[in-house]
């Protein structure tokens, strides 16, 4: 029996901090040889099967005549393979103290799901925003019924086994230069989505950006609006480490992901995504996403002896034990998503609308449906800041808009912020201090 939301309670019941990588290979056996190792690395782990590009846009004749020629494949082809072949790739490796996860950025992922279904397994990651507008040019609605039917399937029968979970990917939207409110509105936004379809286990994202104080920021003002609106479902928070452009040097790389560390601990997220010291140059090898999951571990353990305990004596998140710097990002996110909610009952259509009206509408997102009127920049003091709002239903709340067009040269300074940063800077140790 294998229950991913369960997994991760009680690692966070026992004071620890799941890991994740972000690890496909389209070999089955060296597929399940890195599942093995994810396994065995010693720290509170979960796994991932991660498909290839093919199989996320549907392309499943590319899938198999790449297979049939011996070509690689940048991650698992799900689809392709029988089922029995992928029950063969996690037999004794998954159940409850090793669940797995597949991720795909799919928009229409019914096929992925009825194939991961098979295969004995039940967790995923996605969204009818999130893997719709980054990732594709499907129509917003489309995607909308495709996520509605796959949760739907997901929710099925239970005669499978497993407890089926879903989680939002909206906390990662492009990446980067999305600003902290509308990532946080679109993870609850989606997970109130996957609810109405009968999911009961959920997760929400959130990707580490800018600037530490405005992150914790960020994902407390998840955890707040997670708490009002999900409260009939089981949740959790996972963070994932910086998205964007990735420092070149091992040591910026490596504090990088500390960093994200010391964010899940300080916020109370009960789950990390890691990133390795090769993702500036290449895909990583197995060896170093395992690598990554020590690093990560080892600085969440540092961080909570650092940390403020209760009373009795567990410890407890920095920014709940120290508050962090109010700037809005919870009202702006609060403003967004109970504006969506009035646009319809119906979470589907009201999300279609809020795409529509510009009410969701993410900067620099190319899809078709997206309203483009956005932007975002990074300013002097590091934080991820609205430069113009658009549609955005955020009156009163976001000063400041409305000004000149952003340069390339202000676009490409906010794209290599966190690599110049962690790259050349004198970084002090992780540590509550």
């Amino acid at each position: 029996m294998s229950d991913f939301g369960a997994f991760v309670a009680r690692a966070a019941a026992e004071g620890e901090l799941v890991v994740q990588p972000r690890m496909g290979i389209g070999d089955p056996a060296a597929m399940r040889a890195g599942l093995a190792a994810v396994s065995a690395a010693g720290v509170r782990a979960a796994g991932t099967i991660t498909l290839d590009s093919f199989t996320r846009v549907g392309d499943h004749d590319a899938v198999r005549a790449a297979l049939a020629a011996g070509d690689p494949l940048n991650g698992y082809p799900i689809v392709a393979y029988p089922p029995g072949t992928t029950r063969e790739v996690v037999r004794g490796l998954v159940g409850d103290a090793f669940p797995v996860q597949v991720r795909h950025g799919s928009a229409r992922p019914q096929d992925i799901v009825v194939a991961l279904l098979d295969a004995g397994l039940h967790a995923t990651e996605g969204g009818p925003l999130s893997y719709c507008l980054p990732y594709s040019r499907v129509p917003v609605a489309e995607a909308v019924r495709a996520w509605a039917e796959s949760c739907l399937l997901l929710a099925g029968p239970r005669e499978r086994g497993g407890r089926p979970h879903l989680e939002s990917f909206g906390g990662c939207m492009m990446g980067q230069l999305c600003p902290p409110s509308l990532l946080v509105a679109i993870s609850v936004l989606e997970c109130l989505f996957f609810r109405q379809h009968g999911l009961g286990s959920v997760s929400l994202s959130y990707a580490q950006q800018t600037h530490p104080e405005q992150d914790a920021e960020a994902v407390l003002a998840l955890r707040t609006l997670a708490a009002e609106h999900l409260s009939d479902v089981d949740w959790h928070v996972v963070v994932y480490t910086y998205m964007g452009v990735y420092p070149r040097t091992r040591r910026g790389a490596t504090a990088l992901l500390e960093r994200a560390a010391e964010l899940a601990v300080r916020t109370g997220a009960e789950r990390l995504v890691v990133k390795t010291t090769a993702e500036a140059h290449r895909i990583p090898t197995v060896a170093e996403n395992v690598t990554a999951l020590r690093v990560a571990s080892r600085a969440a353990a540092r961080a909570r002896r650092g940390g403020p305990v209760d009373d009795a004596g567990a410890p407890r998140p920095r920014a709940l034990g120290r508050p962090v710097e109010d700037t809005g990002v919870l009202a702006e996110a609060r403003a967004l998503v109970e504006a969506v909610l009035d646009l319809a009952p119906d979470l589907g259509v009201a999300l279609v609308r809020a795409v529509d009206r510009g009410y969701l509408d993410v900067p620099y997102c190319l899809h078709p449906d997206n309203a483009g009127r956005t932007r975002a920049v990074v300013d002097g003091s590091g934080r991820l800041r609205w430069s113009r709002t658009g549609s955005l239903p955020l009156s009163g709340l976001v000063e400041n808009t409305g000004g000149g067009e952003t340069t390339a040269a202000d676009l490409l300074r906010s794209l290599s912020h966190v690599e110049r940063t962690f790259d050349g800077a004198d970084l002090q140790p992780i540590g509550f201090g």
